[in-house]
This record gives structure tokens, C-alpha cells and sequence, in this order.
């Protein structure tokens, strides 16, 4: 069942969805997916986080690459999205490549980062109700 529902989240929605490319030398042991958000909010990420994967811009969006499966039980803020394999509508460059061979944004420091520049509480900090 598991492997149907990862299948069903990996199809692309729109006509024009391209997969975000790594730069050459690089791989994704852990498979890849993206997190996106506005691009004004982009700037105001950055300096939360302890270390960077690539980052790419399509003009609208500063995308990130994380390991695949970083949604499990995660909801990520609003206004950002998860993109399932790195799929994006639009075509997308490369700003940041990280030194390296391994093209990750670490999940949980960038999720904590998306909930601050959002002012959203991180979902295992909010009350549980009865």
C-alpha cells in the first residue's frame, strides 16, 4: 500500500512539470524531493540555516532540494509546498550548489526555518486537543 501511495504522489500535475536537474557530479543517495516558497521569502531563510543543498529560483519560487519522503508526517507552513521527486512546474536555475557531492538542504532545520519566517508554530509544538 505504501508503494501505491508513494506512486499516486509522484505523478506531475500540470503539462509542463519538469524534474529540478543536479549539477554534474553530484547524486541523491536518499532519493530527492523539493520544498518551495515564495521567492521573497527565500532571502529570509537562508541565514536560519546551518548548512545549504542546492537552491534553485524560477523567479516566483526559491526551490530546495531534500532527501525524498522529507513530508512523512510533516506538514509543511504555508505558503511553502512540497514537490515529490523535485517535480516543478516552470523551469527552474541553480543559485546556490553547496561544496560537495550531496545536494541536501538537512528537512527538519529547513522546516524550523520556513516556521519562523512564516510565523507558523511547528506541528509537534502545537496543543493537543482532547
Amino acid at each position: 500500500m505504501d508503494a501505491l501511495v508513494r506512486l499516486s504522489r509522484r505523478r506531475p500535475t500540470a503539462r509542463h512539470a519538469l524534474r529540478l536537474t543536479l549539477p554534474e557530479g553530484m547524486t541523491a543517495p536518499l532519493g530527492c524531493d523539493a520544498v518551495a516558497v515564495p521567492s521573497h521569502l527565500g532571502p529570509h531563510v537562508v541565514p536560519r540555516l546551518p548548512r545549504l543543498g542546492c537552491v534553485y529560483s524560477d523567479g516566483s519560487e526559491w526551490w530546495w532540494i531534500v532527501p525524498a519522503d522529507s513530508d512523512y508526517a510533516l506538514p509543511w507552513p504555508s505558503p511553502s509546498h512540497y514537490a515529490p521527486g523535485a517535480v516543478v512546474t516552470g523551469t527552474a536555475r541553480l543559485i546556490y550548489r553547496p561544496e560537495g557531492t550531496v545536494p541536501y538542504t538537512p528537512p527538519i532545520p529547513l522546516y524550523l526555518a520556513l516556521c519562523r519566517a512564516t510565523g507558523t508554530t511547528p506541528d509537534w509544538s502545537r496543543a493537543v486537543s482532547a
